[in-house]
């Protein structure tokens, strides 16, 4: 019985830092950057990893112990690349669990705002363009792209084999819809 906890354990850890490194993989992906005006920064990254978080969290949400565990593992997992990313920058002991604080409640905020946004594609444009562009009107056309991003991507999670692919620690995002560079010259 013990063995068949700890092995449970194990497999829950390994899917959670699986899934994680699939976070971070897709929320560095150059289109997001170059195609949908995403700031290359540390804000900008946290506010992607942040989205694709969310896709995963929701669709674990309710779906049994076994997917509970694994995103509380997740969760876990994406904190300490927040103090990782940190301690790269070179914050002390001294300010990590204020700025680890401060994370944190963007965190649960943005995922609270997108789950109560993921009924409306309008809406989510809204609220992804107060997060992920910090209210900058000129990428409204960039925040509807990533709305529908996020809902495809979410319906995707939802299939009847969505589930089960994540808890083996694979996911597949929808594919970023197409859309021009956002700096291009035109050559006449």
């Amino acid at each position: 019985f013990m063995f068949g906890r700890k092995s449970r354990d194990n497999s829950a850890e390994e899917t959670a830092q699986a899934l994680y490194a699939a976070l971070v993989q897709q929320s560095r992906k150059p289109a997001f950057y170059n195609r949908l005006g995403v700031a290359d920064s540390i804000d900008g990254r946290f506010d992607l990893l942040v989205v694709h978080a969310f896709l995963v969290l929701a669709a674990l949400k309710g779906e049994g112990d076994a997917a509970r565990d694994v995103g509380t593992r997740l969760a876990t997992a994406i904190f300490a690349g927040f103090e990782d990313a940190l301690r790269d920058l070179g914050v002390g002991d001294m300010g990590m669990s204020r700025r680890i604080k401060a994370m944190a409640d963007g965190f649960y905020g943005r995922l609270a705002a997108y789950d109560a946004a993921t009924m409306d594609e309008a809406l989510l444009a809204a609220v992804l363009l107060r997060n992920v562009y910090r209210g900058d009107h000129q990428h409204e056309g960039d925040a509807s792209v990533l709305a529908s991003y996020v809902m495809a991507s979410r319906k995707a999670f939802s299939s009847a084999g969505g589930i089960s692919t994540l808890l083996q620690g694979q996911v597949v995002f929808s594919q970023l819809p197409e859309q021009p560079p956002i700096h291009t010259k035109l050559i006449v």
